[in-house]
């Protein structure tokens, strides 16, 4: 350093960093350059050239980046927003006042020892000012606290509220309650600070930018906070499924949230000079991001809602065109096909949801999901568990074919009533260079499966019923539990109305063929045959009509179209017996060469009961009306002789005498002793018990199908094959399954079977100890 007091006094008024002052004084061209020739006389410059530096690193690293941190202290309970606002702008325009000092420094020194004169050895490289600035910055990071970000955020939370305030319509905040304080600055109105807010955030952001640390200190709380902001604004969205928002979403983020972005880095100005590429780029970054974040953040909104959305389909259609948009957008559809795969399962596959609710949920998932998915590749995905679970259930086949032949109110129903899916040119639209939707075409998926492709090229849409019925795979099991379905209807229903059930067979007939349904268009036209033998007989110029007087009417039906009839058998009351002999003879003087075979368990009986002076009509089952028969002949029945009398199982026929005791007319006296009663004390309780269902329609309190059910049938077909398997079995001595079933289906392939099924038939063999299993392999027990 200089040893004369003039060189000394100079040095110190140029530099005051060297007296650890942070203050300078106006200084002159000439001092300047006086100051240059006296070092430059004295070889002082590279000792007053390095000293500077060292000097300047020890101050920011002792006094200024410590008494800038200093400032972000925790805040206090109590304290204002707008106080924490006020310290983070202080402590800025403090540190920025002192880069600026070191920046007038850096300019004298530039004069007073140029770097020309400096040797290259001690010369700071690429320049002076880059190497300060790099000091400076990393000396900031070096002493970072730990919560420095919340200062830094609740500086940034006031000035995007006021900047919401003041630049939109401030929905955002109108939850707020009226009062007389303003809504953005939470100061009393006739003291808003808002302007003064909006101008210190300016200055702030302007001093941060020029200082090189903008990004720096509030990159990562601007990016939290947006994205808080951002949250919030796609939690409104929660729960409103037939709007679309992604367009709304879109333009917030693009006006408002990026408006105030621009304003950050741009130092207040929101147009951008065209030669500031890097700001562009930056700023241009930083929507890209926040855009996908926003798409990200939604997509899974809806997602954790997507339950809700396949239930209230198609009202929910919007959420679900938006899902679509923000998917093709980030790479979520893994965690989409998981996500909604796991709800499903979570929702509907346990035993505490009836079948038909699952049903109608899968329907609904289908439905949703090929609106979603056109190519059904993400549909057979998600759903493939619902599919394999109902084809667990027992009754799946008969809620099916409920739900088609239902009033119209089902899914189900509807999709058969819109009818197949039109026809298209085999054209794919991809190669018409007329298509009017060209600018929205879209190659292939490269990692699609060809089945799929296909199904796209062919511009169909998804249909629905077609998925339903694959759930067992194969048209026949639907169509006979329908034509099982049609038969309890018809059988059941005293005026069933053959025009509506012609209308879903005719709907039915588009969906499975007609061929499959041939056996409904006979049943169908058994009812109105009927109608037409009953009205022929009963007419005055039949001849029996006299005889009959109207008390008989038959459904006479091709027993080779309807399905099996339950085996089970009735003796009839000799009464009812004859009248159905002489409905018989009326048959066969019309019907020449053809006669009628009677199930006497089949049908509705309406009878006039007169009981203790009350007379009641109710319509019953026969077997319910053979009952009652047999008590007004007799008021005491043994349980086994009304057995035998009417050739019924006593088991069968306790079920069925149930029924009168539940009216109050039968009464069991003792063990498998029934008796009618009659007593007056009972009978005005009989009395009441009638009153209760006048005219109703009275049903077994378990209803009971008069027909075998498809599943019964299945069965028999299947018991086809066991004398084949015995002859197998005989000859060959043992086998496992699959040797079985393979050489049943090459010698007895007339019906279609699943190693499944065959196996279920074996297994009943074995308990039955008609064969043994061992080691794998079914063999004869050994006699």
């Amino acid at each position: 350093m200089p040893n004369d007091a003039e060189t000394q006094r100079l040095l110190d008024k140029v530099f005051p960093v060297f007296k650890n002052e942070l203050k300078a004084e106006p200084i002159t061209v000439e001092e300047l350059e006086q100051l240059h020739q006296r070092l430059k006389t004295n070889e002082l410059l590279s000792e007053v050239y390095e000293s500077f530096f060292a000097k300047i690193e020890n101050i920011l690293q002792h006094v200024v980046v410590p008494q800038f941190w200093s400032r972000f202290r925790p805040k206090l309970p109590q304290e204002p927003s707008r106080d924490s606002f006020i310290q983070y702008q202080h402590a800025v325009k403090e540190l920025y006042d002192r880069f600026a000092f070191f920046r007038r420094q850096l300019k004298r020194l530039e004069t007073v020892c140029p770097a020309k004169d400096v040797p290259f050895v001690h010369r700071k490289l690429p320049n002076e000012v880059v190497v300060f600035c790099n000091h400076f910055h990393t000396t900031l990071h070096a002493q970072l606290p730990d919560d420095f970000n919340e200062l830094v955020y609740r500086f940034y939370f006031v000035a995007f509220r006021v900047f919401i305030y003041s630049h939109s319509d401030g929905e955002e905040y109108m939850d707020v309650a009226e009062s007389n304080r303003c809504i953005a600055c939470d100061m009393i109105a006739g003291d808003c600070q808002c302007q003064a807010i909006a101008d210190a955030f300016t200055s702030t952001n302007r001093y941060l930018s020029m200082m090189g640390i903008l990004e720096e200190i509030a990159g990562y709380t601007l990016n939290l906070l947006i994205q808080e902001r951002i949250d919030a604004k796609v939690d409104e969205t929660k729960e409103n499924y037939a709007t679309s928002h992604v367009e709304s979403l879109e333009q917030w983020l693009n006006t408002v949230v990026m408006e105030w972005l621009t304003r950050i880095y741009n130092k207040g100005s929101l147009q951008i000079h065209p030669h500031h590429t890097a700001l562009q780029r930056h700023i241009a970054q930083m929507q890209s991001k926040l855009l996908f974040y926003m798409y990200d953040k939604y997509a899974n909104t809806i997602v954790d809602q997507f339950f809700q959305i396949i239930i209230n389909f198609p009202m929910s259609q919007s959420a679900v065109d938006d899902l679509k948009l923000c998917l093709s957008k980030i790479n979520l559809k893994r965690c989409f096909v998981t996500t909604v795969r796991d709800m499903l399962r979570e929702r509907l596959l346990h035993p505490g949801v009836d079948t038909p609710d699952i049903l109608t949920g899968y329907v609904a998932a289908l439905k949703t999901l090929a609106h979603f998915d056109s190519s059904t590749v993400l549909l057979r995905s998600i759903t493939r568990p619902i599919k394999e679970y109902l084809r667990n259930r027992t009754e799946t086949v008969r809620c099916v074919v409920t739900s088609f032949t239902g009033d119209g109110t089902s899914d189900l129903a509807e999709e058969l009533a819109k009818g197949e899916t039109e026809p298209v040119s085999k054209t794919s639209s991809s190669d018409k260079l007329d298509d009017p939707d060209w600018k929205n075409w879209q190659p292939d998926p490269v990692n699609m499966a060809p089945a799929a492709l296909k199904f796209i090229a062919s511009n169909k849409r998804a249909d629905i019923i077609s998925m339903v019925v694959d759930i067992y795979g194969s048209k026949e099991i639907f169509v006979n539990e329908y034509r099982n379905l049609l038969a309890e209807r018809l059988l059941s229903q005293a005026e069933c109305s053959v025009e509506r059930e012609m209308k879903h067979l005719e709907l039915l007939k588009s969906r499975f063929g007609e061929s499959l349904l041939h056996s409904c268009d006979v049943m169908l036209k058994d009812i109105t045959e009927s109608k037409r033998i009953n009205a022929h007989i009963l007419s005055p110029d039949s001849g029996t009509a006299e005889e009959l007087s109207g008390q008989v009417s038959a459904l006479i039906v091709s027993s080779q179209f309807w399905p099996t009839f339950r085996k089970e058998t009735m003796e009839l009351p000799t009464s009812i017996k004859e009248m159905f002999e002489k409905y018989t003879k009326a048959y066969e003087s019309y019907k020449v060469n053809r006669t009628l075979q009677w199930t006497p368990l089949n049908g509705k009986v309406t009878i006039e009961l007169e009981h203790n002076g009350k007379v009641q009509e109710m319509q019953v089952t026969p077997a319910q009306a053979a009952i009652a028969i047999h008590f007004s002949e007799q008021p005491q029945w043994e349980l086994d002789c009304l057995s035998q009398k009417m050739n019924m199982p006593p088991i069968v026929l306790r079920k069925r005498i149930v029924f009168w005791q539940s009216q109050g007319l039968i009464r069991e006296t003792k063990e498998n002793l029934f008796v009618l009663i009659d007593k007056s004390t009972e009978s005005d309780v009989s009395a009441d018990a009638m009153q209760a269902q006048p005219n109703d329609v009275c049903e077994e309190e378990e209803a009971e199908s008069a027909m075998e059910s498809a599943s019964d049938q299945r069965e028999e077909e299947l018991q086809v094959f066991w004398s084949y398997i015995e002859a197998m079995l005989t000859n060959l001595d043992s086998l496992p399954l699959d040797r079985i079933h393979q050489m049943l289906k090459m010698f007895a392939s007339q019906v279609d079977f699943t190693q499944d099924e065959l196996k279920h038939i074996l297994q009943r063999k074995v308990r039955e100890h008609k064969l043994v299993y061992a080691g794998g392999v079914y063999q004869l027990p050994k006699s």
